[in-house]
């Protein structure tokens, strides 16, 4: 059981950043694999990126890598995604989640889910 709270979200100009926080409250949140996703108007939610609980590895879509980077400190209960050089198209609501078994790209894998935090990228 893990209950997730995201932050950071705003309006940036292309090829600002953005850092974006998920803060967990939960007992074994340290065992959990954690994904970030996004939804944008009009399209179906997508995956980000995913660090595994122990924070060794992490995996990205093609579209975000190089750009942006997720961490996390299991002893602050918090995973972060640092996002560089955005684009207009990097435009969503983006979402943290939680999941108990193996690491995926599948937002129908995870088990908890945010609320969500508007990223606005303007030209």
């Amino acid at each position: 059981q893990v209950q997730l709270v995201e932050s950071g979200g705003g309006l940036v100009q292309a090829g600002g950043s953005l850092r974006l926080s998920c803060a967990a409250s939960g007992r074994t949140f340290s065992s959990y694999n954690m994904g970030w996703f996004r939804q944008a108007p009009g399209k179906e939610r997508e995956f980000v990126g995913y660090i595994r609980w122990n924070g060794y590895s992490t995996y990205y879509a093609d579209s975000v890598k190089g750009r942006f980077t997720i961490s996390r400190d299991n002893a602050k209960n918090t995973v972060y995604l640092q996002m560089n050089s955005l684009k207009p198209e990097d435009t969503a609501v983006y979402y943290c989640a939680a999941r108990g078994g193996a690491s995926s790209y599948f937002a129908t894998e995870y088990d908890y889910w945010g609320q969500g935090t508007q990223v606005t990228v303007s030209s």
